[in-house]
């Protein structure tokens, strides 16, 4: 298996634990230089660590702080109206399709989890991934708070969308991705669509792809979009996301 698709199967709670271990860095502990050594790289440690350029999303919904009290079951259709820095896009979700993905897709879009969020992973032709909480403490809660699989129903056709998982089973919880391309190939992998883009594909289409791949998770999850506003400023991202009245 190469290129997107087996870098793909790695995404989700496991790969992030994994990736977050690789980025720690070397001690400074040491038998020289004492406290001032220590001192010195703990100040360059905190210059280094980009800040937050708005309030967290714990602050603004502290609801988000505790995944236990978001499970809300779903309409059997709803719609969720996104507004991005790239224009507005309408995801409508089947109940039945994938009744996990639909509930746990319904909370986090109720609760605010995806505002002020960005697209991290964008691959032309394949898909454009986001769901990484921009606050730490916020991304920290939902890392483990996985959902049971959906068998697959429908296919991950342009335009579909789909919970990102990684290897093992029962390993879904917010990241999601819209596919930019006919990736037919995913459904017999446990990736189950919920919903589809019924508006807006355009603005979908337009998100900037520059960065590819190059953002990591594990920095996104421990740093949020401070780490992404710094190091990646292109990066499109969501304003707002609501559930439409219908």
């Amino acid at each position: 298996m190469a290129g997107p698709m087996k870098a793909f199967l790695l995404l989700g709670l496991l790969a992030l634990t994994a990736c977050a271990k690789n980025d720690e860095p070397a001690s400074t502990s040491g038998s020289s230089g004492g406290s001032s050594t220590a001192a010195a790289a703990t100040t360059a440690a905190a210059a280094a660590t980009p800040k937050p350029s708005g309030p967290l999303a714990g602050t603004v919904h502290p609801e988000l702080l505790d995944p236990s009290k978001l499970t809300a079951k779903a309409p059997d259709l709803f719609q969720a109206s996104f507004t991005s820095t790239k224009g507005e896009f309408v995801i409508e979700v089947h109940r039945d399709w994938a009744p996990n993905a639909a509930d746990r897709f319904y909370n986090l879009v109720k609760s605010g989890f995806f505002d002020d969020t960005r697209f991290f992973r964008v691959v032309d032709g394949f898909m454009v991934q986001f769901g990484i909480n921009g606050d730490p403490a916020v991304a920290a809660k939902w890392q483990s708070a996985n959902m049971p699989d959906d068998p697959v129903k429908g296919s991950n056709k342009p335009g579909f969308v789909t919970f990102a998982q990684t290897n093992a089973p029962n390993s879904r919880s917010t990241q999601v991705f819209i596919n930019y391309g006919d990736n037919s190939r995913l459904d017999g992998q446990r990736f189950a669509p919920f919903g589809q883009v019924i508006k807006g594909m355009d603005a979908v289409n337009a998100i900037y792809k520059g960065y590819g791949e190059s953002p990591n998770q594990g920095a996104i999850q421990s740093q949020g979009n401070a780490y992404l506003d710094a190091k990646f400023p292109k990066l499109d991202g969501v304003t707002r996301a609501v559930i439409v009245a219908k």
